[in-house]
């Protein structure tokens, strides 16, 4: 089988991805529904103008009860968005494609955020890291995610550690219905599994349910994220009607690729090269993009001739996100990758000054979150449970 197609041995979990993924077939695997044209039609309709790139290059393709979600946002029915971080080291730019997704909804459509940092969730997770480590690195992601440009108004943030008074009376509720045969087989638990990652399930369905059970009516969800993810919210999604509440609709993208041509982005393993990550200095973002992993052929006058495979490349899968600013340019690099006129050499060169302009601008958003960001963060119930 050629580099880059998808084949049988892919692995997709919350804790886990790797091989090359058929995200069709995966699709079937999950249950998902596709989000087809006509869906994507829809939710242009109700946000107004373009869609969003991530959306329109394919880059969200799967979802569960999305149309509903809609039709009752057109007729009067405000919903909220949910996503969130786990913090175990700083962000990359595949962690940017839900909350890029979010933001842009809440400019266009005005619906409160919810983001959740599961910092305790890391450390039962991840094998060598403090509970100070995960707090530290959760603050730091937070300022990342905020400068993206969420309105702090509209914003709340369950940062676990520090909210936990403000969850537990929720979580309680929400554990009493997650039995350990669920966890078991959804997450492939062990004896060896500490109670933690147990509980856990319970915890990231709470702002799931927060504005239903704050407000004490039904308040739809959509949660932005990663089909990686999926398994945890269909456990929510179970337990939901049994609570009182609404199954909360998913919206799912595809895994942003590693720069060394894994299945996706990491901050595990090869991670330092693999990931291109926010805090990278310069110099640093310049040698890992030059010696990305791509789609190129073994010389120039191949390439010229036979032009190169974009579908397999990091290099256009980073244009693909965020980092063409318009259909236009996206088109552009494409095109120009497939008919050999762009050589992957300047191709790169192009997105390193795209990737230093967006740096720039997000330092500076950056440091302006901070005198807010505090305040988003949920530290009580809304009443006496």
């Amino acid at each position: 089988m050629p580099d880059g197609e998808p084949n049988e041995s892919f692995v997709v979990t919350p804790y886990e991805v790797k091989g090359r993924i058929d995200y069709a077939r995966l699709r079937e695997q999950f249950g998902t529904q596709e989000l087809t044209p006509e869906l994507r039609a829809k939710l242009q309709l109700v946000a107004g103008g373009d869609l969003h790139p991530l959306i329109a290059r394919g880059i969200y393709y799967s979802h569960r009860d999305l149309a509903p979600l809609l039709d009752g946002y057109a007729n009067g029915k405000p919903f909220f968005l949910y996503s969130g971080r786990g913090p175990s080291g700083p962000l990359h730019t595949s962690h940017l494609v839900s909350f890029d997704l979010c933001r842009w909804l809440q400019a266009r459509l005005g619906v409160p955020m919810y983001i959740q940092i599961t910092d305790d969730e890391k450390f039962w997770a991840r094998a060598g890291l403090t509970p100070e480590e995960t707090r530290k690195w959760g603050l730091e992601n937070l300022y990342d995610i905020l400068a993206l440009g969420f309105d702090p108004k509209r914003t709340r943030v369950f940062f676990d550690t520090r909210s936990i008074a403000a969850m537990y009376p929720l979580a309680v509720r929400v554990a009493q219905k997650v039995t350990y045969s669920t966890v078991k087989a959804v997450f492939g638990f062990t004896p060896s599994t500490n109670i933690g990652l147990v509980f856990y399930t319970a915890l990231q369905s709470v702002p799931a349910f927060w504005p239903s059970w704050a407000e004490g009516r039904s308040v739809p969800c959509l949660i932005p994220c990663g089909i990686d993810q999926d398994p945890h919210f269909r456990v929510t999604r179970d337990l939901a009607e049994g609570l009182g509440y609404p199954k909360p609709a998913l919206l799912h993208s595809q895994m942003v690729p590693g720069l060394l041509g894994d299945a996706a982005m990491s901050t595990t393993g090869n991670a330092a090269d693999n990931a291109l990550f926010l805090n990278d200095p310069t110099k640093t973002v310049e040698r890992k993009l030059k010696n990305a992993f791509t789609g190129g052929r073994a010389t120039v006058e191949e390439q010229r001739r036979l032009g190169a495979t974009p579908e397999v490349c990091s290099i256009w899968a980073l244009w693909r996100t965020r980092f063409a600013e318009s259909d236009q340019k996206f088109a552009e690099v494409t095109q120009g990758c497939r008919s050999g006129r762009l050589l992957c050499g300047e191709c790169k060169g192009q997105l390193i000054e795209r990737v230093h302009a967006f740096y720039a601008a997000h330092a500076e958003a950056r440091e302006k979150v901070k005198g807010w960001a505090e305040s988003t963060i949920v530290t009580a119930p809304p009443r006496p449970d």
